[in-house]
């Protein structure tokens, strides 16, 4: 699923791109080609080489650096906790649709938590709120199963659909964890009103919790009710940091990069305004 939807974006892009040629070739050729966008152009190009460069040295076995994430360091010692306690692991990948960033990066980090339940032969329970969102899921967990070896172990209803609605949903999911009382809940996604509601009742059912989202007015809760957190980027980080696959590696070595790149301008501009200087550097960032 996660494959299609990257060609999809792939074949998007290119129309969009052949579209808005044609668009400028319609135009007068003086107009073809933007001076003014030239600095979007050198971003993008210096965007591009980073990444590439990134992904050509972790082929090639290159140590790269990421910084630890405790909270992802802690996902195979709930599983094993889980795994010892004979309780399954409660895995939400948010509440969104599939077409939502954080949700992608949900399903990514079931595929390796789901690997890590394949390989202990542990219970695994992953509620969702939206079909399309139900089909990537058990495609992922289908396919991590396979890859571990424990096909026949595998069961459609690892991932269920629970209900369609917010707080539905919440009362579902909550009713599970004080029944079934899972050893690991992990949440991984997007989260809105429910995220201290699933959280506290998590907590109160006894169980190592794991959180990751990017929505900056949910982490609080996650921070008071879990016993890790992955906070804003980390989430999308995650991917990279447990798989360790070399194109993953290298986009995120390679956005690292560009960040880094992006205050050092930041700060010199800062110096060259303070000084009187900054018109001309001020020019060059200017989307006209």
């Amino acid at each position: 699923m996660l494959k299609h939807l990257k060609i999809r974006f792939l074949l998007t892009f290119l129309l969009t791109f052949v579209a808005d040629y044609q668009l400028a070739a319609a135009q007068t050729s003086d107009d073809i080609f933007r001076v003014d966008r030239i600095n979007a152009l050198i971003t993008f190009v210096l965007f591009s080489i980073a990444i590439l460069l990134y992904i050509k040295w972790a082929k090639e076995g290159k140590p790269l650096f990421i910084r630890k994430i405790a909270g992802l360091d802690a996902v195979e010692e709930a599983v094993g906790r889980a795994t010892e306690m004979g309780k399954p692991v409660l895995f939400i990948p948010g509440i969104q649709e599939i077409d939502d960033i954080e949700t992608i990066a949900g399903i990514s980090i079931l595929g390796r938590v789901a690997k890590i339940t394949a390989q202990y032969d542990t219970p695994l329970v992953v509620p969702v709120r939206y079909p399309m969102v139900l089909a990537a899921g058990q495609e992922v967990v289908e396919q991590a199963y396979i890859e571990m070896g424990k096909r026949d172990s595998y069961n459609r209803d690892i991932v269920r659909y629970v209900a369609g609605e917010q707080f539905a949903f919440t009362a579902t999911v909550n009713g599970m964890m004080m029944r079934d009382r899972p050893a690991a809940n992990i949440y991984m996604g997007a989260f809105f009103a429910e995220s201290l509601l699933l959280a506290e009742t998590g907590n109160a059912a006894g169980s190592i919790q794991i959180a990751g989202t990017a929505r900056p007015e949910q982490l609080p809760f996650f921070i008071a009710a879990c016993d890790y957190t992955l906070m804003g980027e980390e989430l999308y980080a995650a991917s990279a940091y447990l798989s360790h696959e070399p194109l993953m590696l290298g986009g995120l070595k390679g956005q690292d990069l560009m960040k880094v790149l992006i205050v050092v301008l930041i700060i010199v501009g800062i110096i060259l305004m303070t000084l009187g200087f900054g018109d001309a550097f001020r020019n060059l960032f200017e989307a006209v």
